[in-house]
């Protein structure tokens, strides 16, 4: 079986070399799908992704995506109702616009430079014109990010990125909340291994944490 990996904002194909190869130890074919965030716009990404998918859908294949590159497969599997991956797995997927993107948006000196991506994100009305994802899905999210009336997420649980909610999709077929920070998550021994039991369909003895 192959899976299709695909990284996070302003990272490269080189954030999950880790899981490809640790992916590819356990008897998966791995495939890195690159994208600049920068340099492409948020229509040309998803273009390409929907056109990799097109070729991938000869055989059996799964998809792991990160951050931003969970946003860009909904966005293309809603687009194309025909294609059907699965198991589709998003590592912290950015479901609703994120108050941080909303923040550096509005603050930092590099917005107008910033490409659709970020800007897409910190778009309220992008998220409501985008449909829900509807294929078979599992999302796997972080919950050690800092708490307390000093945090910037207040007490809400979060990865350090994003919250909890912000994660949430209404037609998630699998949720799993492990105690891992959003920059940990490509690498960390606790979701690889969750990954690994979702894609050989082992799901009954992932354990969701309940924060």
């Amino acid at each position: 079986m192959r899976v299709l990996l695909i990284h996070g904002l302003g990272r490269s194909p080189l954030s999950v070399f880790g899981l490809s190869q640790y992916l590819q130890r356990a008897g998966y074919q791995t495939e890195l799908f690159g994208y600049s965030s920068l340099l492409e716009s948020y229509t040309q990404i998803i273009e390409r992704l929907q056109n990799r998918l097109k070729e991938l859908e000869v055989g059996s294949y799964g998809i792991v995506a990160h951050s931003l590159g969970g946003l860009l497969v909904r966005s293309a599997l809603t687009a194309n109702t025909a294609l059907q991956p699965d198991p589709v797995i998003l590592l912290a997927p950015p479901n609703q616009s994120p108050r941080i993107a909303r923040l550096t948006q509005g603050f930092s000196p590099l917005s107008p430079i910033a490409g659709d991506c970020l800007k897409n994100l910190a778009d309220l009305n992008f998220y409501q014109q985008l449909p829900t994802l509807e294929i078979p899905h599992a999302i796997i999210a972080g919950t050690d990010g800092p708490r307390g009336p000093w945090s910037f997420f207040g007490e809400e649980v979060n990865d350090g990125v994003l919250t909890l909610t912000e994660m949430q999709l209404c037609h998630c077929h699998l949720k799993v909340m492990l105690p891992v920070k959003h920059t940990q998550m490509l690498n960390h021994p606790l979701v690889q291994k969750t990954i690994l039991q979702i894609l050989n369909n082992n799901t009954q003895k992932i354990l969701p944490q309940v924060p």
